[in-house]
């Protein structure tokens, strides 16, 4: 462990700046969409009922994913927070603040 590092204190813009990649992760699960029906498809047909259930309920879960990712694509910007929309209302300037109590001795 070092010793002098000073680790800040979050500033509360965290929710602005982090993004969800829905669009790659839109084509992510495109992607598992393809090789979950090849394995469904393909286990079937060499007779490995198994691995076919296990392909199967892999595309239903991906299905379910990509649907969610596809709505939040179309609900727009609000739930995609950017740079021009704070992700909570800002704390007025003259924020009541609570006085320290401090606590009995044991």
């Amino acid at each position: 462990m070092q010793t002098g590092v000073v680790i800040p204190m979050r500033t509360g813009s965290e929710p602005a700046t982090a993004r969800s990649a829905l669009r790659a992760r839109f084509w992510l699960s495109v992607w598992g969409l393809v090789w979950a029906v090849f394995g469904t498809v393909a286990f079937a047909l060499a007779g490995r009922p198994g691995w076919a259930i296990a392909c199967g309920v892999l595309w239903l879960v991906i299905t379910v994913d990509m649907a969610l990712i596809l709505r939040h694509i179309r609900q727009g910007p609000h739930y995609q927070p950017g740079r021009g929309i704070p992700p909570y209302r800002p704390p007025d300037e003259h924020y009541p603040t609570r006085p320290h109590q401090r606590r009995p001795p044991p």
